[in-house]
């Protein structure tokens, strides 16, 4: 192995990687000195020899009483730091009294007067899995608009829906796209439509609120009334733009008529009460709301792209940035009051949820990573990878790879802080959550480093401290008593699906990838699916059912230039549906000459069926809905996540019509008895079952 290679290992740097089982690709040498740059390492630097290991790590994580320390020389004292402020010697917990879950200190002093300090991440050995098993729906916020909403949905409305669901369906959980705080659009440009590229995770975006349901709306005065009943009219014209013309939602449009609207709410002073919770709320985020309301400040002055910003103030500690606090408190008020008022109406949702008989509620989505120029690159920049950006390799769907446009990560230096950046962003996801879903999950594995300005198959991958990371999201998660879904699709390292069941995480399973190599790669039977998975049939990324199955997505890719080959891959696509059918019928679940409606649902009966904990219904399917909310490789020829939810007819359908629809209540009827006939059949056999909810 030579120097360079040698470096890169010892960075968790890849050098090569598997194509396919048995077929690899040699990184090439720019991209290896590129990324071992962005990981502060000198590429001409010699490789670590055989100089004594510093005497503890940056990170230590305690699992069941384990924690890998290095070797210590004989005699070291080693002494924790609570972090409620109690100082404790350590011991084995056979030894002594088990330490706390939590983050603490660990120090360490060797005979020979060297000292050391090292995050100790005390983990739980595993989450609890899903309460008995539940059906749910899969919902994408935006596009499900009622009769008051403002041009595209929100909080009030997923508070709405989620009573609805859970009196009416029986539903266990509402699985929602991310609702993190968006990159305003600059001069001339739209804003970022992408949900899974947001500008900060931590803080939802204001553009979700329900201004009337702000408390202080009761008591504007007639003149602040007259102002905002105009911004409702307008507000009405963009709703029926969308529902009546069947126009793209346009949420520039919409939060720029909201942002009117709360700047003269804001004028209405805070009762005692409300004054002291939202005091309380600032204190509790503490300087991470302050960073991201700061941002959002300086953004209204030099625009949204913060590598622009004068250059004292592209850094967050700069004095600069310090007299810019002090010059516009008022304006870091103003959205640190926007990011409170969006907390407590989340709030109210998940506790409509979980009064509606809901035992998980809502399911929020973490984003794997954040857009470049938004409110957590600018405030994180020391545990960020500059020049680098995320995506995959290239497979067999995307053959030239994907870059995804996010910064990724550092390993070295979420170790070095102790992992304090991922714990902050899961406690404020979790506030108010029966559970969380990580997209990309493989991430805290690895992640495929792109260099600026390369193709995404000129990446390599970058290992990170899996045991560290998955012990920060089972921790933080454990406090929360809240599940996590990993989507674990795509390509997965060998071993991991196993490490994360192990946690206690649940997996994704899709129905149309999960495959049997024992049938020749058939359709796997549903007796052999995993329990602990969320069971769909599609995802956010993917056709609904209805359109994979007449193969119409493959004709508006065609439309769009995305395909090379269309009619090979609607052959292709043909004999997996049909393959697919067969099982259905095979199983008394799909009558013949069965129309599209009951192909759907036959497939929905399949996934309750199998044992998984949980069975998703993507919203869209259970009205008929053809059209992919994203069409992965588009950006202006498609409008990806501005679609209202539509009938197979393509009409948008108001929550009010949603909530009547035949089709809908039929299908989440059938699905809960399905999985009740399968569990009291299990139960029959093993002496016990599970409750469906």
């Amino acid at each position: 192995m030579d120097r360079l290679s040698r470096l890169a290992a010892a960075h968790g740097v890849a050098t090569s990687y598997a194509l396919t089982p048995g077929r690899h690709r040699r990184v090439p040498e720019d991209t290896v000195r590129a990324v071992l740059a962005a990981l502060g390492v000198d590429p001409e630097a010699e490789p670590p020899g055989e100089r004594p290991p510093p005497l503890l790590p940056p990170t230590v994580v305690l699992r069941d009483g384990r924690a890998p320390l290095p070797a210590l020389p004989e005699g070291t004292e080693l002494r924790v730091s609570t972090e409620d402020g109690q100082e404790m010697p350590w011991r084995a917990p056979a030894t002594g009294a088990p330490l706390p879950l939590g983050h603490h200190t660990l120090h360490a002093r060797a005979p020979d007067g060297r000292t050391a300090t090292a995050a100790l991440i005390a983990a739980p050995s595993r989450l609890p899995g899903p309460p008995g098993r539940s059906m749910g729906l899969l919902v994408q916020l935006y596009s499900v608009l009622s009769h008051r909403s403002w041009g595209m949905g929100d909080l009030g409305d997923l508070a709405e829906l989620a009573v609805w669901a859970g009196h009416a369906l029986g539903a266990g959980f509402l699985q929602l796209n991310p609702l993190h705080a968006a990159v305003p659009g600059g001069p001339g440009e739209p804003a970022e439509a992408s949900p899974y590229r947001p500008g900060n995770r931590r803080f939802p975006d204001p553009v979700h609120l329900r201004v009337e349901e702000i408390p202080e709306y009761a008591y504007l005065t007639p003149a602040q009334r007259r102002l905002t009943d105009r911004l409702l009219a307008r507000a009405a014209e963009l709703r029926a733009a969308v529902l009546d013309k069947g126009m793209p939602i346009d949420r520039d449009a919409v939060w720029a008529l909201k942002r009117q609207a709360l700047e003269i709410v804001r004028e209405v002073p805070l009762s005692p009460g409300r004054h002291a919770a939202y005091c309380a709320y600032l204190a509790d985020m503490g300087p991470g709301l302050e960073d991201h309301a700061t941002w959002c400040a300086l953004a209204e002055l030099h625009g949204p792209d913060w590598h622009s910003w004068p250059a004292g103030l592209r850094d967050p500690r700069s004095a600069a940035t310090a007299r810019a606090r002090a010059e516009h408190l008022e304006r870091i008020d103003f959205h640190s009051w926007l990011a409170w008022l969006t907390d407590t109406q989340l709030a109210r949702a998940q506790q409509a949820a979980r009064a509606a008989g809901m035992p998980i509620g809502l399911i929020h989505d973490l984003a794997l990573g954040v857009h470049p120029d938004g409110s957590e690159a600018w405030a994180q920049q020391e545990v960020l990878a500059a020049g680098m950006s995320a995506g995959a390799p290239p497979d067999a769907f995307n053959t030239r790879g994907q870059d995804w446009g996010v910064p990724p990560w550092r390993p070295d230096a979420l170790a070095v802080c102790g992992y304090a950046p991922y714990r902050e962003l899961l406690r404020g996801l979790l506030r108010h959550a029966g559970g969380i879903r990580v997209d990309h999950v493989m991430g805290h594995f690895r992640l495929w480093w792109i260099p600026q300005g390369a193709d995404p198959d000129q990446g390599t991958y970058v290992s990170y401290d899996a045991e560290a990371m998955l012990g920060v999201l089972a921790l933080q998660a454990h406090r929360a008593k809240a599940l996590v879904v990993g989507e674990d699709l795509g390509t997965v390292p060998p071993g991991m699906r196993e490490q994360l069941a192990d946690r206690g995480l649940v997996g994704s399973s899709v129905l149309w990838f999960e495959r049997d190599p024992a049938r020749g790669g058939g359709p796997l039977a549903p007796e052999r699916w995993r329990a602990d998975c969320l069971a769909t049939l599609t995802t956010h990324d993917l056709p609904p059912t209805v359109a994979r199955l007449s193969g119409e997505h493959v004709r508006l890719r065609e439309r769009l230039g995305l395909t090379e080959d269309a009619e090979a891959e609607l052959r292709t696509l043909h004999v997996e549906n049909a393959e697919w059918l067969e099982e259905f019928a095979a199983r008394g679940l799909l009558p013949p000459d069965a129309d599209e409606e009951q192909r759907v649902l036959a497939a929905h009966r399949f996934l309750a069926r199998t044992p998984a904990r949980m069975v998703g219904i993507w919203l869209p399917d259970a009205v008929g809905d053809r059209r992919p909310q994203n069409l992965p490789g588009t950006r202006r020829e498609y409008p990806n996540w501005r679609l209202p939810i539509a009938d197979g007819q393509g009409h948008p359908l108001t929550l009010e019509r949603l909530t009547s629809s035949v089709r809908l209540a039929a299908l989440a009827r059938a699905v809960r008895r399905e999985m009740a006939g399968r569990d009291a059949a299990a139960g029959a056999v093993a002496g016990g079952g599970e409750a469906v909810r």
